[in-house]
């Protein structure tokens, strides 16, 4: 983590952010050093720089006393804030949203570590997480932790890095356009890493090729000379890239299933903890990932083409992949105490996301029946009914016994999916709990049960009841 003194601080905040130390003549102040920085007094710990941010219902400049109270060395003062604590330390600021941004910037620089950046419309948690894991085998790497993949996230991340970290993998999200642009100016990626191109965010954006314009802002900074790894399998990120000005600055590598990729899988073989596979190229070996899905191997392969990048040894790479740690709620396989499998895909959903989970639950065996529980996909705009219909209209009775879903979209997936099923296979809810009675009445210890939906359904206490 950043470790400077407040003079030095100061310093590395650009002129026009930055106002003057309060009690400046005083220079114990100016020498007083900071060790991590932290935007909420619940997890602050001793030594950090305590930056209060503003937001619509919150104003972090009224926790600052607390905040020294519970151990800030010192605090960021946004300047037209009246009344900042008096024996506080104190750095005065035109902002502390920017201020934070610029100070991350900053510090990134100071470093000599060498960023990867991620982005996509689904896979980059799972795609950041294996990158970093086959990395890891070599290099001293740090990742993005949990969902820090925002503006405010992202320059959390930076400021966590340590002097000798040689890898920083981050991962990077949106909503709009520009986004995407700011996070990479932030971390000065040398690769940058595309998964794909889906339907989130098209509430936002209107269109997926406005999707992947948002997505290939990855390149503005994008280190000249540096590569960009993407899905050779999205012909729009093709299109996007050829409006770009700059597009020979850099060198291209992709991966996807199609053979016109520089890597792609010739083999893939599932198994009841995670997917065996091999690739097109003869010096890598057989590889496995604790992951079930094609579209795992799919993120893996983008996690091989950056490895072998930076010099990661073929072998290396497979031990890497074999022992990825994946962050939570993503196709998660969990056991109940009496048997029942749950595959606790709950954090997000999308059209493509969607697909890939019902897939991978159909291609599953040694198990008795398989149950569905859908929730809404959010952010989908003018065409979210027809989404929701179309995931339905891929639902059989041969894949799964019973369906249930969660939420007013999730119902048009039950209304096309009940045209299929028998009669009392297709159960549609609003209330959380009695679908939770009901899928408790049914299931048994050799069964299977997948949990699909946007973050906002929270399906995960759906997941949490089973397994207790």
């Amino acid at each position: 983590m950043i470790e400077r003194t407040l003079e030095q601080v100061q310093s590395l905040i650009s002129p026009q952010l930055a106002g003057e130390t309060q009690s400046s003549a005083q220079s114990r102040y100016n020498q007083i050093r900071i060790a991590g920085v932290s935007t909420d007094t619940r997890t602050i710990q001793s030594s950090n720089l305590f930056i209060p941010l503003v937001g619509e219902h919150f104003d972090g400049h009224d926790y600052a006393s607390d905040a020294y109270n519970r151990g800030a060395a010192a605090v960021l003062w946004q300047i037209d804030h009246p009344s900042p604590p008096k024996g506080v330390p104190i750095i005065l600021v035109l902002d502390t949203l920017l201020a934070l941004q610029q100070l991350a910037k900053a510090y990134r620089q100071e470093l000599p570590v060498r960023v990867i950046g991620i982005t996509g419309s689904n896979g980059k948690t799972t795609t950041k997480d294996l990158v970093a894991s086959v990395l890891s085998t070599t290099y001293h790497v740090h990742k993005t932790k949990g969902n820090l993949n925002n503006h405010i996230g992202l320059p959390l991340t930076l400021l966590q890095l340590d002097e000798n970290t040689e890898f920083a993998v981050i991962e990077m999200g949106m909503s709009n356009r520009g986004e995407i642009a700011l996070l990479s100016e932030l971390a000065e990626p040398e690769a940058a890493i595309i998964t794909m191109i889906g339907e989130a965010h098209l509430l936002q954006l209107g269109s997926r090729k406005e999707i992947a314009r948002a997505k290939v802002e990855i390149l503005e900074g994008l280190q000249v000379g540096g590569t960009l790894i993407y899905n050779g399998d999205e012909p729009i990120i093709e299109e996007v890239l050829l409006e770009l000005h700059k597009a020979a600055s850099f060198k291209r590598l992709r991966f996807g299933k199609s053979e016109t990729n520089d890597v792609y899988p010739t083999q893939v073989k599932l198994d009841s903890e995670g997917t065996h596979f091999q690739v097109n190229k003869t010096e890598y070996p057989d590889f496995y990932i604790p992951l079930l899905g094609f579209h795992n191997v799919i993120n893996a392969l983008a996690a091989i083409e950056a490895a072998a990048l930076f010099d990661v040894k073929p072998e290396q790479i497979q031990s890497g992949l074999a022992a990825s740690q994946l962050t939570s709620m993503r196709i998660e396989k969990l056991k109940a105490p009496f048997g029942l499998t749950v595959l606790n895909d709950a954090y997000n959903a999308s059209p493509a996301s969607m697909k890939a989970a019902l897939e991978l639950t159909e291609q599953l065996s040694g198990y008795g029946r398989r149950f569905a529980v859908l929730g809404d996909m959010l952010e989908l705009g003018s065409d979210e009914e027809q989404f929701h219909r179309d995931i339905g209209k891929l639902l059989s009775p041969g894949a799964f016994d019973t369906v249930f879903t969660f939420g007013r979209l999730a119902a048009f997936i039950a209304e096309e999916a009940a045209q299929a099923f028998p009669q009392g296979k297709v159960k549609a809810f609003q209330d959380k709990q009695e679908l939770i009675q009901q899928l408790q009445a049914l299931i048994s210890k050799d069964d299977v049960v997948l949990i699909k939906g946007s973050r906002g359904m929270r399906l995960e206490q759906v997941a949490n009841a089973l397994l207790s």
